[in-house]
């Protein structure tokens, strides 16, 4: 079975070196790069050809954000999971913009963050419970209902699945439907909803409390 190869960017070297560490324990898991900084990130990683990036937000010389926009512009099929701390939901919506495949807080288990790479590497998206807590905790203000928004129910079953982390194979097994209709329903989520990507998607449903993370 072939390594899922990971690129590690983050300013802290210490935290950097022990994920590293942890990771390369994995027997499905490399780490084919690292970087302190955006900057950095993207001057080697047409070298290292990684299929997942655990990106920081906060760096100095170049941030997550930035750094994922120019890195998706020129590499499309890059997945991009943004590591956060408590206290950064201010940069969430930019960097689901930006076209990350998820988020993980950097105090997660490695058990968590493995999981994070395996789903996203088959197609899925990937939030940290503790995260996704926090942004239901923090949206009090009234917000149309997915029924407002002309959300059929079977839209519905496939919007819970997205905030499962399944691909869209994945859903339309799990659902006895064919690929080209479980695309269909994602388009139309993604149009009804406003939204640019699945993972947009899934801060969507959480915030219209559709899912309900524990």
């Amino acid at each position: 079975m072939d390594r899922i190869k990971v690129f590690l960017v983050d300013d802290h070297l210490l935290f950097r070196k022990g994920l590293k560490m942890l990771l390369d324990d994995s027997d499905n898991i490399e780490v084919v790069g690292e970087a302190s900084n955006g900057k950095e990130f993207l001057s080697i990683v047409d070298c290292c050809k990684p299929e997942i990036v655990l990106m920081d937000i906060n760096m100095p010389e170049m941030n997550g954000f930035e750094a994922t926009q120019r890195a998706l512009t020129k590499m499309p099929n890059l997945s991009i999971i943004a590591l956060s701390m408590h206290g950064e939901e201010e940069y969430y919506d930019q960097m689901v913009q930006a076209g990350v495949k998820g988020f993980l807080l950097k105090n997660e288990d490695i058990d968590e963050v493995l999981k994070a790479i395996k789903t996203v590497s088959k197609g899925g998206t990937y939030f940290s419970q503790q995260l996704l807590i926090g942004i239901l905790s923090g949206k009090n203000k009234k917000v149309e209902s997915p029924n407002d928004l002309g959300i059929t129910d079977r839209e519905l079953e496939v919007l819970k699945l997205i905030c499962e982390g399944y691909s869209n194979a994945d859903i339309a097994d799990k659902l006895f439907i064919s690929q080209r209709t479980a695309d269909r329903h994602r388009s139309n989520l993604l149009e009804k909803t406003g939204s640019r990507n699945s993972v947009a998607l899934v801060m969507f449903a959480v915030k219209h409390k559709i899912v309900n993370p524990t």
